[in-house]
């Protein structure tokens, strides 16, 4: 039941900080507690146009607004043209402007036409009570590379120069580093040179001036882990007047180890592989927030309030399949019981909320199940969360009076006589009483059966045998 998710997860029920605590003022805010939001990735692939953006974006603003769903990110390839040919691997078809950088598809976007970039639909987001956000991949394109452009340098709005000379994209592509799962299309930015560090600040000062509140960075972490160009980002968007919130993916083959010196300057961060609607993908997150929660990683200080481990996006409702290019056209194949797991999972890893579905076809169940107030309040409001991965039972011939514990018990099997053990409720349910600690470490509840009483246990680590 939730009422045990949320004992699992925090003994103490704690308030979050409150505004007035943070050191730096509103820019150090914005991630006190875990993001939420919509992404148009698993709904849209690569294809996401601005009236189907603006669409969804009108139902979060209206249904998952309320509920702290705040971040409406376009995800990858915004700038790509859909044709003949096109596609996640393909190469040329890349829209950008004279300095290298990427530009929003005129015939997908077309409001961006003429200049304005993200601007008119940032605007529009803003209007809604929403904040906006875009997906980009680390460093530059090959097409800008191969291009060969001059390097904007944003504080003079000339070209760059250093040393008696003009510096070129081919100037600060790194060829060896490209990024691994597309390895035509982009690679990493040497930062040791004053042009690679310009051309990074006059992309980030452009979204800024386009209206961007949240960016979610491919290619830089787990197999693509680029330390230098993370710390380099850092400082560029402390440099921004507009705060950006800075989320890096993707999490393959990440540690606790690996997170260590870079969770101070991000807001989230990936630490699994593509999360699609499938039991087999969900599974190994367990493991992985165990982990990052045994190294109290979560909550850690970040970029602009504190920094959370991201288990990715959510997949349920209406959705597409990975890298097609095909909007979406089929729902979840996760079971709703699969689903609600994942929920409750998620909530209580204190993960980024971040809803993948088509909002247009968003049903009941589904909206009731991601903005369950319980869910919410533990995935905000708890902390010290961990894993109690250890399940037995108790029976004593007489119970304490007291608290219900058995006086000197030993391991029993737990029978389900066609009752419920574990569902899903609140605590205020009737099912839900009976609970009680023994330690921080151990929590039961405690049942009447035939002969005496029994308590149903788990705790973090294996009980000793008593005698």
């Amino acid at each position: 039941m939730l009422c045990v998710a949320l004992v699992l997860t925090s003994l103490i029920w704690s308030a979050a900080p409150t505004a007035g605590s943070a050191r730096d003022g509103r820019r150090q805010q914005l991630t006190v507690l875990p993001p939420r939001g919509w992404n148009s990735y698993d709904s849209f692939s690569w294809i996401i146009d601005e009236a189907a953006f603006l669409d969804n974006a009108r139902i979060m603003a209206n249904r998952l607004l309320p509920h702290g769903y705040q971040y409406a990110v376009i995800d990858f390839l915004w700038y790509r043209r859909i044709a003949a040919g096109s596609g996640v691997g393909a190469y040329g078809f890349d829209s950008m402007d004279q300095w290298g950088r990427p530009y929003p598809d005129p015939r997908r976007f077309p409001s961006g036409r003429g200049g304005g970039g993200f601007r008119p639909i940032a605007d529009k987001v803003h209007a809604m009570g929403l904040k906006f956000g875009i997906h980009l991949m680390n460093g530059i394109s090959t097409q800008a590379v191969n291009a060969n452009t001059p390097i904007l340098d944003a504080r003079t709005g000339k070209a760059y120069v250093e040393n008696g000379r003009q510096w070129r994209t081919r100037d600060i592509g790194l060829t060896h580093r490209t990024c691994a799962w597309m390895p035509k299309g982009f690679m990493s930015v040497n930062t040791y040179l004053g042009a690679g560090r310009a051309f990074l600040r006059s992309l980030y000062r452009q979204y800024a001036d386009w209206g961007v509140d949240f960016v979610k960075l491919d290619c830089i972490f787990g197999t693509d882990y680029s330390p230098k160009e993370i710390v380099t980002l850092h400082s560029i968007l402390k440099e921004l007047e507009r705060p950006v919130v800075l989320s890096i993916s993707p999490g393959t083959a990440v540690t606790p180890a690996l997170a260590e010196n870079i969770t101070q300057h991000v807001d989230m961060y990936r630490v699994t592989g593509d999360d699609w609607d499938s039991w087999k993908d969900v599974r190994p997150h367990f493991d992985v927030a165990r982990s990052f929660a045994a190294a109290n990683k979560i909550g850690a200080p970040g970029l602009r309030g504190r920094s959370w481990p991201d288990l990715d996006m959510l997949p349920f409702g209406w959705l597409t399949d990975a890298g097609a290019n095909q909007g979406p056209h089929r729902t979840t194949s996760l079971t709703f019981d699969e689903q609600t797991t994942q929920m409750v999972l998620w909530s209580m890893a204190k993960s980024p909320l971040m809803y993948e579905g088509d909002l247009r076809h968003l049903d009941d169940r589904t909206f009731n199940l991601i903005t369950h107030p319980t869910l919410l309040k533990i995935n905000h409001h708890t902390r010290n969360n961990m894993e109690f991965g250890y399940i037995h039972s108790e029976r004593a011939s007489k119970p304490d009076e007291q608290s219900g514990r058995s006086k000197s018990g030993y391991p029993m099997d737990v029978t389900n006589n066609g009752g419920t053990v574990l569902g899903l409720g609140t605590c205020s349910d009737r099912s839900a009483s009976g609970w009680y600690s023994i330690s921080k470490d151990h929590i039961c509840r405690s049942y009447g059966i035939q002969n005496g009483n029994a308590s149903f246990c788990i705790s973090k680590a294996k009980l000793l045998p008593t005698s």
